[in-house]
C-alpha cells in the first residue's frame, strides 16, 4: 500500500507562486484586451470625426470653381465631366432633399455624382449601383447632407446653410466626437444628436437627444453638424 505521505504529495494542488503567475498572466491578457479595444474606439472616433472635418470642402470646392452648388447647379450637364441633363439642379440657391434621400431625382442624391464626377469626393459615379452609391460611415451608418433649411435639418433650432448628418454612432462615440469637435453638449452648437435616422427613412426634425439620458453610450443615433 502507499503511504499516507505519498497520497497527501500526489494531491497537492498549485503552490501560491503558481496561483500568482497564472494571475499576472490573465491580468495582462484582459490589460491588452482592454488596450486594444480602446485603441479600435479611438481610430473609430478620428475616421468619424474626419468624415465631418472633410463635409464642407467638396461643396465650396465645387462653388469655386463652378460658382455653383452641388447637385443644385443648372449647368451640371456641362459643368461636369461625363455630365447629363439628368444632372441638372433648379438653381435656387440650395440642395433640397433630405439628407439622406436615395430619390434620384433629389439634388442630396445628386450631390454625391456632382463631387464625384469633378473629384472633390472619391466613390461610385453611378446611381444606380445600390447601396454603394450612398456612402456610409465606418459603423455602417448612413451620411449624407443637404441644405439647413428648417424642414430638411432633422434636429430643430440648428442653424447654417448646410447640414452634414452620419448615422448609426455610439452615444459613447458622439460625446466624443462633440467634445473634439464642438461644445461637448450635444444639445447646442453646431453638432448635435438625436434619435436614429435609419437607411433611407424621412424623419420630421426633432429636438436634440441630451446624453444624460439612460442608456446613451450604448445606443445608436444620428449626430449632425451644420454649417
Amino acid at each position: 500500500m502507499k503511504s499516507i505521505k505519498s497520497m497527501k504529495n500526489q494531491q497537492s494542488g498549485f503552490t501560491l507562486v503558481e496561483i500568482a503567475i497564472v494571475l499576472v498572466i490573465i491580468g495582462l491578457l484582459l490589460g491588452g484586451i482592454l488596450k486594444g479595444q480602446e485603441l479600435i474606439n479611438s481610430a473609430k472616433v478620428k475616421n468619424l470625426a474626419q468624415d465631418f472635418k472633410n463635409a464642407p470642402l467638396p461643396i465650396y470646392g465645387y462653388q469655386d470653381r463652378f460658382r455653383a452648388i452641388p447637385g443644385d447647379d443648372a449647368r451640371a450637364d456641362t459643368n461636369l465631366p461625363g455630365g447629363t441633363v439628368a444632372d441638372r439642379g433648379d438653381a435656387n440657391g440650395r440642395i433640397d432633399g433630405e439628407w439622406n434621400s436615395q430619390v434620384a431625382t433629389d439634388e442630396s442624391a445628386k450631390y454625391w455624382r456632382a463631387v464625384r464626377l469633378t473629384n472633390f469626393a472619391a466613390g461610385p459615379t453611378d446611381m444606380t449601383v445600390l447601396p454603394d452609391y450612398y456612402p456610409n460611415n465606418v459603423e455602417g451608418g448612413r451620411i449624407g447632407l443637404t441644405s439647413a433649411t428648417p424642414a430638411q435639418t432633422p434636429i430643430t433650432g440648428m442653424a447654417g446653410s448646410y447640414v452634414f448628418c452620419s448615422s448609426g454612432i455610439l452615444g459613447k462615440y458622439a460625446k466624443q466626437l462633440d467634445t473634439a469637435l464642438d461644445d461637448g453638449n450635444t444639445t447646442t452648437g453646431s453638432i448635435r444628436v438625436r434619435t436614429l435616422v435609419t437607411g433611407g427613412a424621412v424623419a420630421a426634425p426633432e429636438a436634440a437627444t441630451a446624453s444624460t439620458v439612460a442608456g446613451f453610450d450604448t445606443t445608436s443615433y444620428t449626430v449632425c453638424m451644420t454649417f
